[in-house]
This record gives structure tokens, C-alpha cells and sequence, in this order.
């Protein structure tokens, strides 16, 4: 069994060679998902299935190499859920009537994103949608649909703030993009705290999770990295829903 810092390791020797670099991190994957060969042929095997074709709420991490994915639900029609960088600024959405014809490429770019879309509150979301497919990137993912990312745990974050505003439910499907040399078939050490993919999806092939199991645990306040409280602002305002009773009922961690 590996520890996922030494899978990231692995993994990133081999994933240099097919990546693309990012303006500000060059080759840093510690700090960026990056784009990679082959991502919209990834992302046009997604749009092609019914999950997708029926999906209305779409949720898509900031990653690089989703940005021609993001480009396609707005030409679709559909509404993008996306945080910003770190989250730290929280969660935007964007809708087709917000971007002019032509622009959906340059819209949906992290830099850009914030002009065209709209900051939403968990609360303005919690009343507003329910999210019919989540997509993310990552550093790596073994077939048992253990993800990991750069090592921060954005995305496990932003499940856990999604699930308990009752945005998302255990059947919520989650899909993850990378690129083949990021599926691994090696073991994790695990947490109860990981957001166990649905669907790994690459530029050759459509890998089906068995038994994907989902948190149910919404933020564990104890678990959070330091300076994530201050850094990140949707978790003061899920707090305070905390604190008003306005979120679902939990299982708490190590009993589900």
C-alpha cells in the first residue's frame, strides 16, 4: 500500500510527459490539475452519456484540464457551478444568458470566470439547485476511484460543503477526467472522509467504479487544515447555517 504523497511522485514523473504547463505554476503540480494530451477527446466521451445529456446543474473544478468541458455546459445550456482558485473566494455559477455567443472558451477560464459568472452563497444554493453531475480533475486515481489531488483536499471540501447543504446525495454522480498514465491499480491508505469516484474517464476509455462509497459526513471542523477557516469563506457561512439548524442531518465521522 502506498501513501499518496509517494503516489503523486510516481505518477508525476510519467504525467510530465503529456502535460501542458500553466501560466503562473509551469510544471508545479503540487500547485495546479493540469492540462493534459488528449483532455477533450476525455471530456467528449463525458458529454456523450445520458448523465450528462439529462444533467441540468453541472458542479466542475477549477482544473485546467476541464476548461473545454466547462466551455461545453454553458454552449449546452446548462448551469456551471465552480469555485474559484483555493475556493477562497467561495462558489460562482454561470448560465448561458451571461455569456455572449463566441466567448464560452474565454468565459469559463479561471481568470475570466469571475467576470462573466456570479458569486453564490451555499444558502442561495441550498434554495436554487440540486446538482445533477460533479466533475473533477486530480493528480491521480486508482481503480477503486480513490482520487487525490494535489494534497490540499479541495474537492473532498467542497463535497462535504455541497452534501450538507443538500445540494448533492449519495447517488450524485462524480466523475473524474485525467489522463490514462494518472489510472492507477495500486491500494490507498484510505479516510472516511474521501469522495470516492463514479466514473474515471480518460482519452481511451470509460472506467465504471463498483460500490462507489460517498462521505455522509459533511465538514468535520476538527479535520480542517490550519488556516483553512480563514482562507476559505464559504465555511464561515456554513457554520453559521450549522449553528441555525439549516442543514441536513449527518453521520457523524466514523459511523457511517
Amino acid at each position: 500500500m502506498l501513501d499518496r504523497t509517494s503516489a503523486r511522485e510516481m505518477i508525476w514523473k510519467e504525467l510530465i510527459k503529456v502535460a501542458k504547463p500553466d501560466s503562473r505554476f509551469h510544471f508545479d503540480f503540487a500547485e495546479f490539475i493540469t492540462d493534459f494530451e488528449g483532455s477533450l477527446k476525455a471530456c467528449q466521451r463525458l458529454c456523450d452519456l445520458d448523465a450528462y445529456q439529462k444533467a441540468q446543474v453541472v458542479f466542475i473544478t477549477p482544473d485546467n484540464c476541464l476548461e473545454d468541458l466547462r466551455a461545453q455546459v454553458i454552449k449546452d445550456g446548462k448551469t456551471l457551478l465552480m469555485t474559484t482558485y483555493g475556493i477562497r473566494r467561495g462558489f460562482l455559477e454561470l448560465r448561458r444568458e451571461d455569456v455572449p455567443e463566441g466567448q464560452e472558451n474565454l468565459a469559463v477560464l479561471l481568470d475570466a470566470i469571475e467576470r462573466y459568472g456570479h458569486p453564490v452563497s451555499l444558502r442561495d444554493m441550498q434554495r436554487r439547485y440540486k446538482i445533477d453531475l460533479l466533475v473533477t480533475g486530480g493528480s491521480a486515481i486508482n481503480l477503486k476511484g480513490q482520487r487525490f489531488g494535489k494534497g490540499h483536499g479541495f474537492f473532498d471540501l467542497e463535497w462535504a460543503m455541497l452534501y450538507a447543504i443538500g445540494a448533492v446525495n449519495l447517488e450524485t454522480l462524480v466523475a473524474d477526467i485525467v489522463h490514462d498514465c494518472q489510472v492507477v491499480d495500486i491500494d490507498l491508505d484510505s479516510s472516511p472522509l474521501d469522495t470516492v469516484c463514479d466514473l474515471i474517464i480518460t482519452p481511451t476509455r470509460i472506467v465504471y467504479v463498483k460500490n462507489p462509497q460517498k462521505p455522509e459526513h459533511g465538514v468535520v471542523w476538527a479535520k480542517l487544515q490550519p488556516g483553512m477557516m480563514e482562507d476559505i469563506s464559504p465555511l464561515a457561512e456554513l457554520k453559521d447555517m450549522e449553528a441555525e439548524g439549516l442543514l441536513r442531518t449527518l453521520t457523524p465521522l466514523g459511523e457511517g
